[in-house]
C-alpha cells in the first residue's frame, strides 16, 4: 500500500514537471516567435530599399524617375547640414500641431453634446452630414480669401479636416456607451457637469483616440496640400519646389520626412492613450 501511495506521489510529481515543461516550451515558441515578427517588421524596409537601390542601378527602373536610395540619402544629409530641412520641418509641425488642436478640441466638446443629447444630435446632424463629405481642398479658394495668404489659412484647412473626424467618432463613442452607467449616473443626481467628465468622456476615450489618429494622418495629408499654395516655407512648399525644378532627391526627401513625422505622430498618440486610458491595456 506504501509503494502504490508512493507511485501515485512520483505520477503526480511527474506530471506536474511534464506541464510546467510544455508550458516553457509554449512560451518559448510564443517569444521566438514575437522576436521573428520584430525582426521582420525591421528588416523589410532595409530590404525593399536595398531591391530599389539595385534595380535603380541596373536601369530596371528610370534613375530620372525614382533615383537612388543612396542619393536621396546623399541629399538629406545635405538639407540636415545646412539647416534647410530642420526650418522647413518646424514650419510644417508648427502648423499641424495647431490646427490638430483647433480642430480636435471643439470637436470632441460638440460631439460629446452631440451624443449624450438627442435634441442637440437632432439638430446638428443633419449639417455635419452635409458639411463633412466637402472635400476640405475644394474650401481652399473660399479660405484664403477669408483668412488671406498668411498662416491662418493652413491651419484653418487643417482643422476643418480634424474637426469632423473628431467630431464623428466622438459622437459614436459617446453612444456606444452602456446605458447602464448613463442611468447609474442619472440616479445619483449627476449633473451636466458630470455627464461630460466622468461619464461621456473616459466611455468615449478609446473611440476618440481612434478618431485622432485617423484625424492626424489627415492633418498630414493637409498639410501638403495646403502648403502647394500661397507658401514659403514647410515640407509641402519644399516638395512642390523640388518638382518645379525637377530635383528629384529633394522631392523624395520631403516625402520621407513626411512619412516619419506620420510616424512619429502616430507613436506620440498612442504613448498618450496609453497614460490616459490605463484601463484599456489592462483588457
Amino acid at each position: 500500500m506504501n509503494n502504490l501511495f508512493a507511485d501515485m506521489g512520483q505520477d503526480k510529481g511527474g506530471s506536474k514537471e511534464v506541464i510546467i515543461r510544455k508550458k516553457e516550451q509554449k512560451k518559448g515558441r510564443i517569444l521566438s516567435g514575437n522576436l521573428m515578427v520584430k525582426a521582420c517588421s525591421i528588416l523589410s524596409p532595409f530590404l525593399f530599399l536595398v531591391l530599389w537601390e539595385v534595380l535603380s542601378k541596373s536601369d530596371v527602373i528610370d534613375k530620372r524617375l525614382f533615383s537612388t536610395p543612396s542619393l536621396i540619402l546623399k541629399t538629406m544629409i545635405q538639407l540636415l547640414a545646412t539647416g534647410e530641412l530642420f526650418y522647413h520641418v518646424w514650419i510644417s509641425v508648427f502648423r499641424i500641431i495647431l490646427g490638430f488642436l483647433l480642430g480636435a478640441v471643439p470637436g470632441v466638446i460638440l460631439g460629446l453634446s452631440m451624443g449624450l443629447f438627442p435634441l442637440v444630435r437632432s439638430f446638428l446632424k443633419p449639417i455635419v452630414s452635409a458639411a463633412f463629405p466637402i472635400p476640405k481642398l475644394a474650401l481652399m479658394p473660399l479660405i484664403l480669401i477669408i483668412f488671406g495668404l498668411g498662416e491662418a489659412s493652413k491651419v484653418v484647412t487643417i482643422a476643418l479636416g480634424v474637426f469632423f473626424l473628431v467630431l464623428i467618432n466622438t459622437m459614436a463613442g459617446v453612444m456606444n456607451i452602456e446605458q447602464i452607467y448613463v442611468d447609474v449616473a442619472r440616479n445619483f443626481g449627476a449633473g451636466k457637469k458630470e455627464f461630460y467628465l466622468t461619464v461621456a468622456l473616459p466611455g468615449a476615450l478609446p473611440v476618440i483616440f481612434a478618431g485622432f489618429k485617423i484625424a492626424m494622418g489627415t492633418a498630414l495629408l493637409l498639410i501638403v496640400a495646403a502648403e502647394l499654395s500661397a507658401a514659403r516655407a514647410g515640407i509641402g512648399w519644399m516638395i512642390w519646389r523640388a518638382y518645379d525644378m525637377f530635383d528629384i532627391e529633394k522631392m523624395f526627401s520631403g516625402l520621407i520626412i513626411m512619412s516619419f513625422l506620420g510616424f512619429i505622430f502616430s507613436y506620440c498618440l498612442d504613448l498618450i492613450e496609453k497614460w490616459v486610458i490605463p484601463w484599456k491595456n489592462r483588457e
